[in-house]
């Protein structure tokens, strides 16, 4: 969930992009100690569990407890990720937010198998990806995009985002002892890695909601990560934070020619899923294109775009007010009014 380029810095969209997520649930600073007592962060960095589900032999994804109960009503959860067994070695995808999420990740390798994990995958440079980074071993190696890499070596923005996902997922929760650690190995456009015996390939298709989205697959058992331009099943929506709506679409169709019918996608914060679910996404990307153009067309005000262009067959996610119309919607009605 981030970015865009205004006020001079891709950062300084990440943070007004947040902002408005959190003000439209009421997280105002002042009100933040009072509410986190209450357990309203958007999720809980110091609470989450994560289940362990095997998908095929030595692939496994692992996702939040709550999130077979909450992805179908559209209600967010924590993060999602996963691991390959090589007969050599492991490769992880996700970080986490914190040293205790990692722990519970490095746990369930430790669970399936005595191979050293030698490879850390983030797929953005979201906290909730890629913070954990830290607390892997150092024989690890972290793969990234340069984009990601150049956001994590960036001191200042990065002490400045741990601050503001220690306001939204929790105080004391240890992300304030994340440190800093960024890639030993760069994929920009493609790399494959041997596990022994297990192939894995990392992939940079496109913009999909950062400049330095990777896609993780294991073709042996037609397994994907996504990350977070798939946040979850239906009705979860497209966050386009950063606008660039028809890129986003563009990368989407991108990686759902890649998949086959039969494979299995791991979202960014869900259960595995189907690629078929995919076409949610892309559905919704295409009609909001065309209505927003049209809007824009017939002279409509933002308001009055907000207002006529509702989508009720996307509908039924619990953030729709404020991702479709709130954001999606008003990012796109400004691209098309250039």
């Amino acid at each position: 969930m981030k970015k865009t380029k205004i006020f001079g810095s891709k950062f300084s969209a990440t943070l007004i992009a947040f902002t408005c997520f959190v003000t439209v649930f009421g997280f105002s600073q002042a009100e933040e100690k009072a509410k986190e007592k209450k357990g309203n962060l958007i999720w809980d960095a110091g609470t989450v569990q994560l289940e362990l589900e095997k998908l095929g032999a030595g692939v496994y994804a692992f996702y939040p407890t709550d999130a077979r109960e909450k992805n179908p009503k559209g209600h967010p959860v924590a993060t999602s990720g996963g691991f390959v067994v090589g007969d050599n070695e492991v490769l992880v995808v996700e970080s986490m937010i914190n040293k205790r999420l990692a722990e519970q990740v490095m746990g369930f390798v430790k669970k399936v198998t005595d191979k050293p994990i030698r490879y850390v995958v983030n797929t953005s440079y979201h906290g909730d990806h890629a913070y954990g980074n830290y607390a892997f071993p150092k024989t690890a190696k972290i793969i990234q995009h340069s984009k990601t890499k150049a956001f994590m070596d960036n001191k200042e923005a990065f002490e400045a985002d741990k601050k503001f996902m220690i306001q939204y997922f929790g105080a004391n929760r240890g992300i304030e002892d994340v440190v800093s650690r960024t890639a030993d190995i760069i994929v920009d456009d493609k790399k494959i890695i041997d596990l022994g015996n297990k192939v894995v390939e990392i992939m940079h298709l496109g913009f999909a909601q950062t400049d330095g989205d990777l896609f993780v697959w294991s073709p042996d058992n037609k397994v994907f990560w996504a990350g977070n331009p798939v946040v979850a099943q239906p009705p979860a929506l497209p966050w386009l934070l950063n606008s660039r709506h028809e890129e986003v679409l563009t990368t989407m169709k991108k990686v759902r020619s890649f998949l086959p019918d039969d494979a299995i996608v791991v979202p960014g914060h869900g259960i595995p899923i189907k690629p078929q679910a995919i076409d949610f996404t892309i559905g919704y990307l295409e009609i909001l294109h065309k209505d927003v153009k049209g809007a824009v067309e017939k002279g409509m005000t933002l308001e009055q775009a907000q207002k006529s262009i509702t989508m009720k067959e996307f509908q039924g996610y619990a953030l729709w007010d404020w991702v479709h119309s709130g954001v999606n919607l008003t990012n796109t009605y400004k691209e098309l009014s250039k």
